[in-house]
C-alpha cells in the first residue's frame, strides 16, 4: 500500500508541475477557497488510480467534499488531497503539495506528502517510522517554546475565531519565530523531519491532516487537540510537536 500511495502521489505531483504556471482556470468553493483546473486533474488521476488498484475501497477526496466520493469498504478508505496549498499554486507560490493516506478501521496505516517543486516526499507506514525520500527522518530536539520555530495556518474564517489573534500573538511573543506557508500538509511534514518544532491550526480538514499526523508520530512527535486529548482527523483542532515543547503550546492554546 506505501509503495502504491508513493507513486501515485509522484504521479499526481508530476501532474501538478507540469501545469504550474500556466493555469488558465480558476473557480471559488465558497467565498476564497480557490479551486483550479491542476486541482480537479490531480484529483481525476488519483481516484482512477484507487479505482483501478483497489476497487472495493473507499475514498474521501478533498475537491469532491466532504464526503465518501466512491462507494466501497469503509474498512479500508484513502484519503486525499489533490493539491494542499491551491492559492499558492494559482499565485505561482512554489509551496504545495499532493498529500494520501489510507485509513483502515479508523486508523490511519499509510501516509504519503509530495512537493514537487523540491522533489520531496515524505512517507510513513504504521509501525515502520518516517522516510523523507527514502531516509529516516525524526522530530527536532528542542527542548522550550522560547528556542523553537512554530509554523500555522490561517483558517479562512480567521476573523470570526476570537482566539486566532490571541494564539498567534502569543506564539510571536513566546517563540523564536512562526511562519505561515499556506500548506498545512507541507507544515505537518516538515515537523515531522524537524524543519519546525510545533505546529498549530483550526478549521483543517480531514485531508489536510491524516497523511502529516503519521508523519509526526512516525517520527517521533506528539499530535493532540488543544486540550491535550487523543486527536481525530475529524474533530480538528490540531496541536502537533515534537513532544518536548508540547506542554508549554497547550499553555499557549489554553
Amino acid at each position: 500500500m506505501l509503495n502504491f500511495a508513493i507513486e501515485t502521489a509522484r504521479d499526481a505531483g508530476q501532474l501538478l508541475l507540469e501545469k504550474f504556471g500556466r493555469i488558465t482556470t480558476v473557480t471559488l468553493k465558497g467565498d476564497i477557497n480557490l479551486v483550479t483546473e491542476a486541482d480537479l486533474a490531480s484529483e481525476a488521476l488519483i481516484i482512477e488510480r484507487i479505482k483501478s488498484h483497489h476497487p472495493r475501497h473507499a475514498i474521501l477526496a478533498e475537491e469532491a467534499g466532504n464526503a465518501v466520493v466512491v462507494e466501497g469498504e469503509t474498512e479500508w478508505k484513502w484519503i486525499i488531497d489533490p493539491l494542499d496549498g491551491t492559492t499558492n499554486y494559482a499565485h505561482g507560490y512554489p509551496c504545495f503539495a499532493v498529500t494520501i493516506a489510507l485509513e483502515h478501521r479508523d486508523e490511519i496505516v499509510v501516509g504519503v506528502t509530495f512537493d514537487p517543486t523540491r522533489n520531496e516526499l515524505f512517507a510513513a507506514e504504521k509501525g515502520n517510522g518516517a522516510t523523507l525520500n527514502g531516509k529516516p527522518i525524526r522530530v527536532s530536539t528542542t527542548e522550550k517554546l522560547g528556542a523553537s520555530l512554530i509554523c500555522t495556518g490561517f483558517p479562512y474564517d480567521f476573523k470570526r475565531k476570537d482566539d486566532f489573534a490571541r494564539h498567534l500573538t502569543a506564539f510571536l511573543m513566546q517563540s523564536r519565530g512562526v511562519r505561515r506557508d499556506g500548506s498545512a500538509a507541507i507544515d505537518l511534514a516538515y515537523v515531522a523531519c524537524g524543519r519546525f518544532d510545533g505546529f498549530w491550526e483550526e478549521g483543517l480538514n480531514p485531508w489536510d491532516m491524516a497523511a502529516g499526523r503519521l508523519l509526526i508520530e512516525e517520527a517521533g512527535g506528539w499530535v493532540t487537540d488543544y486540550k491535550g486529548d487523543p486527536f481525530s482527523i475529524y474533530r480538528p483542532p490540531v496541536c502537533a510537536s515534537n513532544g518536548k515543547i508540547h506542554g508549554e503550546m497547550l499553555a499557549v492554546l489554553d
